[in-house]
Parts: C-alpha cells; structure tokens; sequence
C-alpha cells in the first residue's frame, strides 16, 4: 500500500503512553509536531471540541480513547459499569455533533462491547475484547481509505488541476497517489481556510511531503481560477452526507460548488459512511463556533476588537454535486438512498 503522510500515521494522530493518552496537535502543525496529553476522557472531549484534531482525527482518537477506557477501568481508575462507559461513550459524541460518522461507529461498539461490562467478565478480558474490536475497525477503514482512493483516482485525468478545500485526508491524498502513481500528471490548488488554516497548514505541507504539486490560494480565489478555465475539477471531503446527497463539509465548500456549477466544472465529495438516518438538511444538526474564533489567525489577532459569526460548516445541496465517492462506488447524489438506506 502507499505511504501515507506524517499527519495520517495513526500513532500521529493519536496515541496512549505511560502517562495518558496523547493526540496529535494539528494546531501547531507545520510548525511543531507536539501532542495533547489527556488523562481522562473528558479532557478528550474537550480536545475535540478546541480542534486539537479535526475531519477524520477525531474518529481515530475516538477508538484510541476507548481502548483508553478499558485500561482505566482495568486498573480501577474508571468505574466498571455500563452507566460509565455509555456516559464516557456520549462525552467524545457530543463533542464534534457534526460528525455523524464517529456517532453511529462508537455506538455500534458499544452496543457491542456493553454487554460484557454488564456481565461482569474479567477486566482484562474486557480489554482484550475492546483492543480487538478497535483493531477490527480500524483494519476496516484502513481498507476502505485504499479503497476509496483508487475510485477517487479513476475520476482524475492526466494533466487535472484539483481546486480543494480543507483537509481531505486519507480519501483524497490516496485518490492523488494513486493517480499519480498510474502516470497521471495532477496539481492542487489549496485553498487556506480560515480561520484555523487547515488548508495551509495540515494539507499543503502533505502534498508537499508526498511529492503531489501545488499551490496555496487564498479562501476567496477558488472562482478566479474556475473562471479562467484553469481548474478540472473540484474535490473534498464531507463531514456528512444526507440520503438525498446533501453534502456537510467545512464553510467555503458551498461557494466553491457554485461557482463550479456556474463554469461546469464537476465536484465530487468523499464519504466514507453516508448516513442512512438522515434524509436531508432538515435532519442535520449544524455546529455553530464562537465567533471570536474568527478574530484571529495563529494565535494573532487579526483586527481591533469588535464581533464576529462562525458557521463552521456548509451545507451543499445535491443539485450542486455531481457524484460522492463512497465505499460502494461514485454515485450520484439521486442514487445514495438505494444504496445505503
């Protein structure tokens, strides 16, 4: 399988050491490669929720912290019982609402994994049983991740530029590998994405690192360049997708799909795990950031004061989007419901 860049290395993402658990500070990156320490899961929550990690990392750090909390419970520092492992379970859910993919895959392990806290199996059973279900799962979106790059690859011609969005992840950069990889000549264009610049500095330096060409524009220049014909395509990844192929994704998403609309460039979306409970925007729960969030970049405040709106995600409407890359093929937004409802 292909390499994956410093940032997707699962130890770097998050991982648990003598002293606690550690996640990868995305924060600090390009800049520093340092870890969040976290001693309970509660503060794992709360890492979350201050974007110590972000898109797919969370998920990661989701299955490290249960591992996490059938260690504590070994050792008697959690109690044993299924109320405290549901109420930890729901802490690292309602920390990323949006993100209804790691909802609906830590409530099938626990559903899967409660029953033996209920009847009191051994504690070092039950954490054998926990590292082999994480581990299981993991496998799994590992294979899924490969899988999904190699269809997002086939959707890549010799010669495209990619206009992009965010941090995609392991879909995208695995899709440009691959393409890459099979002799096609591709570029990016990467847009910055305020205010936490994950653009700039989780996937440029990627990019970078693996030896894919690009260049960093600006959040507001994606339709400059889709007007002078010099973009072929539009990709990114989804933090969720609705039955009738609504696509979540980080605010920007939605302008850069107009304006790909207006000049028939097409966008696809990634997504891992489409979510069968919601059928469309009226289901879907929006996070909404504090607004002084916006007041500044890297740690600088950008302006004098004053207020300022957050909305941390878009939501773009399936007329915009012309397929999603899923781990049952590209499908078209009309298609999503008959394939995974």
């Amino acid at each position: 399988m292909l390499a994956l860049p410093y940032l997707l290395e699962s130890e770097h993402i998050c991982h648990i050491g003598p002293e606690g658990l550690f996640i990868g500070d995305r924060r600090a990156f390009p800049f520093e490669k340092r870890f969040e320490m976290c001693t309970s899961v509660e503060q794992v929550a709360l890492a979350l929720r201050h974007m110590v990690t972000q898109g797919g990392g969370p998920l990661q750090v989701a299955f490290t912290t249960l591992r996490f909390i059938a260690q504590e419970m070994l050792h008697g520092r959690v109690p044993y019982t299924v109320d405290e492992l549901k109420r930890l379970v729901d802490l690292l859910v309602s920390a990323r609402p949006t993100n209804t993919t790691m909802r609906r895959t830590l409530l099938s392990i626990f559903a899967e994994i409660s029953p033996l806290v209920e009847e009191k199996v051994p504690r070092e059973e039950f954490l054998g049983k926990v590292n082999q279900v994480v581990e299981g799962e993991e496998h799994a979106y590992d294979e899924l991740y490969h899988h999904m790059g190699r269809l997002g690859s086939s959707l890549i011609e010799d010669g495209d530029v990619v206009l992009t969005t965010c941090f995609a992840e392991h879909t995208f950069l695995l899709s440009l590998a691959y393409a890459r990889q099979d002799g096609k000549d591709v570029s990016v264009l990467v847009n910055e994405t305020r205010p936490y610049l994950q653009g700039a500095r989780l996937t440029y330096p990627s990019l970078r690192e693996m030896g894919i060409e690009a260049h960093l524009i600006t959040d507001g220049m994606g339709a400059h360049y889709l007007a002078q014909g010099k973009v072929r395509r539009y990709m990114t990844a989804s933090d969720l997708v609705c039955m009738d192929g609504t696509v979540v994704n980080k605010v920007g998403t939605l302008a850069n799909a107009i304006a790909c609309s207006y000049y028939h460039v097409p966008y696809h979306a990634f997504s891992i795990s489409p979510d069968p409970t919601k059928l469309g925007q009226e289901d879907i729960v929006m996070e909404e950031r504090d607004g002084s969030e916006v007041l500044f970049c890297l740690g600088r405040e950008t302006t004098v004061g004053g207020k300022a709106l957050y909305p941390s995600f878009d939501i773009v409407p399936p007329s915009l989007v012309t397929g999603i890359v899923t781990p049952k093929g590209v499908l078209a937004p009309s298609d999503l419901a008959r394939s995974f409802s």
